[in-house]
This record gives C-alpha cells, structure tokens and sequence, in this order.
C-alpha cells in the first residue's frame, strides 16, 4: 500500500522514494518513482526547481521512519473517530443534499456567467473528509442512491466521495485530500454549457458532436481558473480528468510523464462514476463490471498501480451493492470486510426463490458459522426493485 506524505525538497532524505512531484518552477517529473540515494540528488531536485515531492514511506530505505510535518500529519485522534454506521448515515444524507443544493447553484452560476461559490465547496469538502474518517460507508452509500435527472449534479459528488475515499485509503495528507475533494466537486460543471441535446442525447454522438462534448473540460476550466483561492492540484484535478497515459485523452493529448499522480486518481474516480451510473444513453453497470474495464484498460489508459490500489481501496463489492447470495436473497452490502474483501456484511431483504420480500436481516459473511456467500452482483431492474426506496428503508431510515 502507498503510505504518502508531502515534504519540501529541504526536508528529504536519502533513501526516501519519491513518488511524485506536487509543487515546482520547472518541468521536472517524476515517471515511476524512484529513489533520492545522496544528498547531491537531493540538491540536484533543488536545482530544477522542485520544491516539495510526495513521499512514499512504505518504499523509501531509512533507519528509522522520518516525522512528517506536523501540519499534515493524520493524528490518532483523527483514527479514534471512528462512528458507527448508524450514527453517521443521518449526517452523511444531509451533507450529500447540502451538496446537491450547492451544485445547483454552481451550475446555474456557470451557466450565467457568474462566480462559482468556491468557498462553499471547500466547506462541503471539508465536511466529507471529516465524515468520511468518522466512517467512510455511510457517504459510500449515498453514491450509490442515484437520480437519473440530476446525474450532472450527482456525479460530480459522487467523484469528490469517491476521491476522498481513494486519497484516505492511500494515506494522503488531509491538506492534500482537502484540494482533490474541492477540484471533483468543481471538475464537471463546464458540462453546463453544452447544447442539451448533445448533453442530452440518448443515442451515440456523431463525430462532430464528440468535439463539441469534448469541450466541457475547457470550458469549465477557463471559467473557474478565475475564481480566487483555488490551488494548482484543484485545477488539475478539473483540467486532467478525462487525460489518459498513452495520450489518447482530452483536451491537451497529454501522456504519462505529463500527468501526476492526482490526475491519475481522478480518472480512475470519474470513469468508475460514469460506469455504474445511469444515463440517458446507458444503463448503469455494476462495480465489478466498472473494475474489469478499469483493469483492461490498466497500463495504456489507466495507472495499473493505482487501479488494483484503487479496486483494493472500494472493495471487491463496494458499499451499497446488490448483491445476490449462494441462498437465493438479495441483499445490499452494508459494510466492507478489508481482511477477507469477499465477505462483507449484508442486509439481505427479498427471496429470489419465492420471489417475494423478507423480513430484512444482516448478515456478516465473515462471521463463523455462516455459510451463505455471495454469488454475484445484480442489477434492481432484473428483479423489479426499486433500489433507491429499498436503501433508504433498510439503511438510511433504519
């Protein structure tokens, strides 16, 4: 697992391994990682103009592991926080709403010409970190209770959740996860200015309406680098998003050694997003099936580190799955297991067999002595569910 950290070019050490470059005057970058072994190393960083790395203590070669600045170290504090479930779901519903409001807002700004409340996602973001340490499942869930009218607003928040969760499971800085949180929030909302019936078409765009969809990434950009107190990792985080590692991304084209690590998270998040979700032209598919086209595309698209770290991270069956049992019952998977990741803790609610609802029960497949197992993940249409209803009883009202 990465264990990262960021430190300025005068704090490193030798046998520290850098995995990537966050703050520098030059064009120095840092391709697959790799070692800083002397303190020469370390001057010749300063002479390119590096000012501070991300590091990976987990790789780096030192005798004893270095203190990070205390500014941006995770206190236990931070990890004794930890909120049941329960307790956590009714602030993570109102949080979500409160980001729906403010994303319809945003838009409406964008689409107006006028100043995107960035302050206002910074708070939202600040308030999904700080609920997400306190237990990461709940908002986990609210990603997946969608509205296929309000997909613009939603995936952006989606995106932001699921960064938040990537960042903290790679033990990035908060400051860090703060700036990836804001920059998804804002990342889609030059979308708003694309013809609806581009935006909007339920069939596959021509060629010509490709380029002008294409433009939402620019478009956003240039409106919302105007806006004050936004950093360069937030703009990145919206101006890289649909770049891919072997170049054949948009807007710039650019390749691997042009794109960070943070641009690397943030594809991964928003294609994830984009699979399991519906839309007007295509139905939502499942997690699984979203990993298997992240991991056939690991390599040439994708980061392939960051993809199994990422798969690693969501779980084999993310938080608020359907999920259907070796028993023939269909449950939602309410809580991930990260020692054995094929044995989550299930509500199981409706008998495939007498297909009819059940007095809804949970269920830790890890637990010893239970021997049902998860047989697959489905989708609520092939069973005439109604998955947004069954979730806000079962998990959100119970």
């Amino acid at each position: 697992m990465l264990m990262l950290k960021e430190y300025s070019v005068s704090d490193l050490k030798p046998g520290m391994f850098i995995a990537d470059v966050t703050v520098q005057k030059g064009s120095f970058s840092v391709k697959n990682g790799g070692f800083v072994r002397s303190q020469s190393a370390i001057n010749n960083l300063t002479t390119k103009g590096v000012q501070k790395v991300l590091v990976d203590l987990a790789k780096s070669e030192l005798e004893q592991e270095p203190e990070a600045p205390v500014e941006t170290q995770v206190t236990e504090n931070e990890n004794q926080r930890a909120a049941k479930f329960s307790q956590e779901i009714g602030k993570a519903k109102k949080l979500y709403n409160q980001a729906k409001s403010l994303q319809r807002q945003a838009l409406k700004n964008m689409q107006a010409g006028r100043p995107v409340d960035t302050d206002g996602m910074k708070d939202i973001a600040d308030g999904f970190i700080d609920s997400i340490f306190r237990n990461q499942d709940a908002l986990a869930c609210m990603t997946r209770m969608r509205q296929k009218d309000d997909y613009l607003m939603e995936h952006s928040i989606n995106v932001s959740i699921i960064m938040t969760i990537f960042a903290k499971h790679l033990q990035i800085e908060q400051d860090i996860i703060h700036q990836l949180a804001t920059g998804a929030l804002l990342h889609d909302l030059g979308k708003i200015n694309i013809p609806d019936e581009i935006l909007h078409k339920p069939g596959r765009l021509t060629d010509e309406e490709m380029v002008i969809m294409r433009q939402h990434v620019t478009l956003g950009y240039d409106i919302i680098k105007e806006s004050e107190g936004l950093t360069p990792i937030m703009l990145e985080v919206v101006g890289d998003h649909h770049e891919r590692l072997d170049g054949s991304g948009y807007p710039n084209n650019k390749s691997a050694e042009d794109l960070s690590m943070y641009a690397r998270m943030i594809s991964i998040c928003d294609t994830y997003d984009a699979i399991t979700a519906s839309r007007v032209y295509q139905n939502a598919r499942t997690p699984i099936m979203a990993f298997k086209i992240l991991r056939k595309e690991s390599g040439t698209a994708f980061d392939a580190n960051l993809v199994a770290e990422f798969i690693n991270c969501m779980g084999v069956h993310p938080v608020g799955t359907l999920i259907q049992t070796k028993s023939n019952k269909l449950g939602i998977v309410k809580k991930s297991n990260f020692v054995n990741p094929l044995c989550p803790v299930v509500q199981v609610f409706y008998s495939i067999n007498s297909k009819s609802y059940i007095p809804s029960k949970m269920i830790d497949l890890g637990a010893p002595g239970i021997d049902d197992e998860i047989a697959q993940s489905v989708k609520p249409e092939d069973f005439g569910i109604d998955f947004n209803k069954i979730m806000q009883e079962l998990l959100i009202d119970s």
